[in-house]
């Protein structure tokens, strides 16, 4: 029996090794297409929910490749199926589609010039977070699968994913919809795997962490409810200001007194405070939103209860009366790698990118509703380096704005690890 299981691991390795040899030539010989699809899609970017034009693109391609394709999967998403025929892991790769209401400022000649419509208002439309980038990648992936189908053992499924930086308002979307739809069945998915461009890390490099990698995200609203006074007499009111101030100051001792930071980071922010109209005259009301990040669900779970008890405790000691609403409109889980799944998939980035390429990176407090996946089924989710290397990372562009730049020279190694997480996994099960 132990033979039996020995000689199949080889035998699986050894088919690995000869697909392997193919690789870099494969992504090589693609690298010039992904290019110009990322061109493209930087040039004609499209907001969440309304991708309608980047996903015809993409589906046209994936259809040229002989892939089961379908359209309009949480609205605007595209799924293929590659089927090599052979029984085996189904491996799922995700890329997400949307662009951002940001007006780029660059003088890229595949700058973008496009507009759309954002909250009611018409914007400017910028690919500010290189998601043009992600698509073009895995559909490099694509056409390289495609052309090892022989190798493969099982089904790899292609997910384009719209709206992950949120769908608009009163709409649902992005990752957490591809779920309720049923984007991880019919097949089933047995691991998935997607990366983020980073305009922070030098191209050639892989940046990974183990565990809870990227942070939930939990909007809250406050609105705290006083008595309404002429400011010149105060103690006539129950002032729902200075209320507010003092809520304000304590939700800050949560992270810096209850939470043990040396084991992971925490956020609690207030970005939005609306009270009264005139500077005579103490309002009845103040209302507070504000975002909470976490990295392990021992400390989004205490964040949770300190938040109440915080909330009502002051309000009760001030006579005003309070109310917290968390989530207030939606909620992303913790982005998290699967431990096992992220230890064996370590000697893929190490092969693809070089040991010294593959670093150990400290999670984030940002956030990406892949976690929705990663709920489901085991999954990894890692940086590629965008920056050019002659840039110094103090000077490279952030996310997000209308400087965002990220390096064609970066899209080769995404392809590529892409591509050898498949083949990997599937010769590993």
């Amino acid at each position: 029996m132990h033979k039996k299981i020995i000689s199949l691991t080889l035998l699986a390795f050894s088919t690995l090794s000869f697909a392997q040899d193919k690789v870099e030539d494969l992504v090589s010989h693609v690298e010039p297409d992904v290019i110009k699809w990322r061109h493209h899609f930087h040039e004609f970017p499209e907001l969440s929910n309304r991708e309608f034009n980047t996903a015809k693109y993409i589906a046209d391609y994936l259809n040229s490749l002989g892939f089961d394709v379908q359209t309009g999967v949480a609205k605007t998403g595209v799924i293929a199926i590659l089927d090599s025929g052979k029984p085996g892991p189904v491996v799922a790769l995700r890329a997400d589609m949307d662009g951002l209401p940001v007006k780029e400022q660059s003088n890229l000649p595949y700058r973008s010039e496009q507009m759309g419509e954002y909250n009611g208002n018409e914007v400017p439309v910028m690919h500010a977070c290189g998601h043009d980038t992600h698509m073009a990648m895995l559909m490099g992936a694509a056409k390289v699968l495609s052309e090892l189908k022989g190798e493969l053992k099982g089904k790899v499924k292609f997910i384009f994913q719209p709206a992950e930086e949120g769908a608009p308002a009163g709409e649902a979307g992005g990752a957490e919809l591809m779920v309720k739809e049923g984007v991880l069945k019919n097949p089933d998915v047995d691991a998935i795997f997607g990366l983020h461009i980073s305009s922070n890390a030098d191209v050639g490099t892989i940046r990974y962490n183990s565990g809870g990698t990227m942070a939930a995200v939990d909007p809250f609203k406050i609105v705290i409810h006083g008595k309404q006074a002429h400011g010149a007499y105060p103690w006539k009111s129950v002032d729902p200001v200075v209320t507010a101030a003092q809520m304000i100051m304590s939700l800050q001792t949560i992270v810096s007194r209850e939470i043990k930071l040396i084991d992971d980071a925490a956020v609690v922010t207030v970005g939005s405070i609306h009270g009264g109209n005139r500077s005579n005259i103490i309002p009845d009301s103040v209302e507070l939103v504000g975002t909470i990040r976490t990295l392990n669900s021992a400390a989004r779970e205490h964040i949770y209860d300190a938040m109440a008890r915080k909330v009502k405790g002051i309000a009760d000691s001030m006579g005003a009366k309070a109310t917290l609403t968390l989530p207030l409109d939606f909620s992303y889980p913790i982005t998290y790698n699967d431990p096992d799944l992220t230890q064996s998939m370590l000697p893929t980035m190490q092969r693809t990118a070089g040991v010294e390429n593959t670093i150990l990176s400290k999670p984030v407090t940002g956030a990406e509703d892949f976690s929705f996946f990663q709920e489901k089924v085991p999954g990894l989710y890692v940086w590629v380096g965008g920056k050019p290397l002659d840039v110094p990372e103090e000077e490279s562009p952030a996310h997000h704005t209308p400087e965002f730049y990220v390096d064609d020279e970066g899209l080769k190694l995404g392809v590529e690890l892409l591509t050898n997480f498949t083949l990997d996994y599937m010769a590993m099960h």
